[in-house]
This record gives C-alpha cells, sequence and structure tokens, in this order.
C-alpha cells in the first residue's frame, strides 16, 4: 500500500516545513531536522529548498511505508495504513515495528491497537501536549 493525500495532510499538519536544519525540541541537540521532520544525515547549519524538503518527504514516506507493509500481517484499510504510517514516520521505524500495537493489530485487536495510539505521547520521558493532539488525530483516522 501507499500513503493517501489523507495520511500525507494529516503528517504535514504535525510537521512544520523548516528550511534550516533545527534541534530536536525534547533533545535540544540530537536528531537534527529539517524540511518535513527529515532527521537522516541532517546537522547543525544545514540548509534545503522547498524542493529538497518535498523530495526528502517522499523518501522518507517510502521507508514507512515499508516499514508498516512489512510489520503488519493482516488485511488493513487505507485508513488504518495511513495512520501507522504517521505514527511510525513520528517514532521510527523500528520501534513501530516492535509494537504492541502492532502485535495487536496483527492478532485482529482493531480497537486495543487503536488503544495504543496514546501512548505515544512521551518525548525525552515528558509528555508533550503536541504528540497528545497527534496521537488523537492518527487514532481517530485510525478508526474511521
Amino acid at each position: 500500500m501507499n500513503i493517501s493525500n489523507k495520511g500525507i495532510s494529516l503528517i504535514k499538519g504535525f510537521e512544520k516545513l523548516e528550511l534550516k536544519a533545527y534541534p530536536d525540541p525534547a533533545t535540544g541537540g540530537k536528531p537534527w531536522t529539517i524540511g518535513w521532520g527529515h532527521t537522516k544525515g541532517v546537522k547543525p547549519g544545514d540548509r534545503i529548498t522547498e524542493q529538497q524538503a518535498e523530495q526528502f518527504f517522499h523518501e522518507d514516506l517510502a521507508v514507512f511505508e515499508l516499514t508498516v507493509n512489512s510489520a503488519i500481517k493482516v488485511p488493513m484499510t487505507q485508513n488504518q495504513f495511513d495512520a501507522m504510517v504517521a505514527l511510525a514516520f513520528n517514532i521510527g521505524g523500528p520501534s513501530f515495528a516492535t509494537s504492541t500495537l502492532v502485535k495487536k493489530f496483527n492478532a485482529g485487536d482493531v480497537r486495543g491497537a487503536a488503544d495504543e495510539f496514546p501512548r505515544w505521547k512521551f518525548a525525552n520521558c515528558k509528555v508533550k501536549n503536541g504528540l497528545i493532539k497527534r496521537r488523537a488525530a492518527e487514532r481517530e483516522l485510525f478508526l474511521s
């Protein structure tokens, strides 16, 4: 499966386009981020164009689409897929692939999987209001 425009809009609604590298808000340092939440190889002082940001975004999406397509072993709806790609995009592929959400979804417990979204609200051991809102939006999409 590939992410839909609805899923892309969800991710871009929570990521802010930044053309200059910035430190992770939770750590004040690594991972440095640029574009639409791109972190791979980013270092302080990096700058990119909007076109580069879009290219990075689509390359990153392809990685997280593959992550979800590989981790999920049962049929899923487009909205479920989009929500899980959005989550993986934010928490990282390894965290997503080994999550209780994936285990529950693969076991057929869709409601249990949905109830795992709100648990991913911490950054650097602190609850973040932005993550609470993001997880609520992902969960809502997942269940729709």
